[in-house]
């Protein structure tokens, strides 16, 4: 297995580690959660504007560019997860289909770049002293943003399911799928408090 593959896999996984990384996973369906099959344009200004977040931060702490305190991006993302939740309840179907900026994806944009705080301290933990790491960087972040599309498309399938198949209103679905995320959020975020 090459050095690529290797980063790659382990980017994936992390994402995908519903038993560690679930806080990562609630925050790609919290963003999601307002968006239905037919959105899929939407959503990918979304995932764009999350990686281009968390890639930026990723980068600037692996190169040591930025340093922030690990127990505080441990408290903030749980916070960025529960402002997410709680203002999907406050969107309106119709401003969706408006064609300007929406708040979501500054939200999105925003939170990436304490997400990717967070991702930095994991591949820190894996890189060691090694100083050759753009390759690395590179693959871990691909692998990222690949264990990031497949959220979404389990998301978008379930979503489908719950709405055009079993047609479920929209509104409630955003509203159960929102609160119950944000009630999880508020759980992380007095743990998290308690570690600071």
């Amino acid at each position: 297995m090459s050095e690529f593959q290797l980063y790659f896999l382990l980017g994936k996984d992390h994402i995908l580690d519903y038993a560690n990384g679930y806080d990562h996973i609630l925050f790609v369906v919290a963003l999601c959660a307002i968006y239905v099959v037919r959105d899929w344009k939407k959503i990918l200004i979304l995932v764009t504007a999350f990686t281009i977040g968390h890639s930026t931060t990723l980068a600037l702490a692996i190169f040591n560019i930025i340093s922030i305190n690990a127990s505080l991006i441990e408290f903030l993302i749980p916070l960025t997860i529960f402002i997410t939740a709680i203002s999907n309840l406050f969107l309106r179907e119709t401003s969706l289909s408006q064609g300007r900026l929406q708040v979501n994806y500054v939200l999105a944009l925003s939170f990436g770049l304490i997400h990717g705080m967070g991702f930095s301290n994991y591949l820190r933990a894996l890189l060691g002293k090694d100083h050759r790491i753009v390759t690395q960087l590179f693959a871990f972040n691909i692998g990222l943003e690949f264990g990031q599309i497949i959220i979404v498309g389990i998301f978008l399938a379930v979503s489908f399911i719950a709405i055009d198949v079993a047609k479920a209103n929209r509104r409630d679905w955003k509203i159960v799928l929102s609160s119950a995320i944000g009630g999880i959020a508020l759980i992380l975020i007095k743990d998290r408090l308690l570690a600071l």
